[in-house]
């Protein structure tokens, strides 16, 4: 599934003011498009409405934000070119992924910009973002003697930083976004950020995959992703999708388990029910419920619109009666 280039990068990203912004949404993907400078596409995959709230402080080359969402999510995101992001779990989440790799309470999360990635994302998760101009980075290492390794921030995309730091770190992160907090200049708001995310890379260890068999789960996964995008609107079968990826149904459905945290039925029918939602969202004025979920291959109406309700907590009719 393509992604929906809602908040495409500009070029030049240097806000004059560093202001805390808040936005908040009731639906995944408008939350997804509240992120400034982001490329991101996001279907919800746990029942009930959805709540999501951006915390942001942006600068001159850097992006620090703190995101809340209420429901558990498959994200599709990217960030703007020449940069690096990285994520930071507030204390005490449940495990997330990051392209399929578990993060535990002393992992990160690192990608560069430009790049597309995938993450799993529990129920009532928080996370801490920091996205820098990869020329600042270089910078500001430069000034303060720390060496980057560039090949652990962007190739694996899982870092291991030790309990002490990260506490820090988020303390400092949570009193800078803080909407209260409003005395700190700017270029000292901007320093205090980068010492921290400097503290992080000198303490970071690389956390690859440890082993051959995720790199085949993932290219499973990958290939049946890529396959049910290029058929939204046709019937797929459990023995289609072992068919074009050549595994056994064993296979397919630890592939999906282990990478996604769902089946490969369940994360058919949600991606195909959220692709309803974006699609009612964005509905042009005239078109029909039944016209639009028959464009996603659903044709029996009424279990649609249950599975619609139970998984969004609206009827299909509601979605459209507040499309943006």
């Amino acid at each position: 599934m393509s992604l929906n280039l809602k908040n495409a990068p500009k070029e030049g990203f240097s806000p004059r003011i560093s202001k805390v912004r808040l936005s908040e949404a009731h639906d995944a993907d408008l939350h997804a498009s509240n992120l400034t400078n982001w490329q991101q596409e996001y279907d919800q995959i746990s029942r009930g409405s959805f709540y999501g709230r951006i915390v942001e402080l942006p600068f001159d080359g850097l992006q620090v934000f703190c995101e809340h969402t209420s429901q558990a999510l498959q994200q599709k995101c990217v960030v703007w070119p020449d940069s690096v992001w990285l994520g930071i779990p507030l204390a005490d989440q449940e495990e997330s992924r990051i392209n399929g790799l578990t993060i535990n309470p002393t992992n990160i999360m690192c990608r560069p910009g430009d790049c597309d990635f995938q993450l799993s994302t529990p129920q009532d998760y928080d996370l801490y973002g920091l996205v820098v101009d990869r020329s600042t980075l270089i910078k500001m290492a430069t000034i303060h003697g720390v060496d980057l390794n560039w090949k652990e921030l962007t190739e694996y995309g899982r870092l291991g930083v030790p309990d002490k730091t990260l506490e820090d770190v988020r303390f400092v992160l949570a009193r800078l976004l803080s909407v209260q907090n409003k005395t700190t200049p700017p270029r000292l708001q901007q320093d205090i950020v980068m010492m921290a995310l400097l503290e992080v890379l000198k303490v970071e260890t690389p956390q690859p995959a440890k082993t051959q068999s995720y790199y085949h789960r993932k290219k499973v996964v990958d290939c049946v992703r890529q396959f049910l995008h290029n058929h939204l609107d046709e019937p797929v079968t459990v023995t289609q999708l072992c068919e074009v990826t050549n595994v056994s149904r064993r296979t397919l459905q630890y592939s999906f388990e282990s990478i996604l945290g769902v089946s490969p039925i369940q994360y058919l029918r949600i991606s195909r029910l959220n692709g309803v939602r974006r699609s009612l969202v964005q509905a042009q004025h005239g078109q029909a419920v039944s016209d639009i979920a028959a464009q996603w291959g659903f044709w029996h109406l009424s279990q649609f619109s249950k599975d619609y309700k139970q998984l969004f907590g609206e009827q299909p009719s509601q979605t459209l009666e507040w499309r943006g």
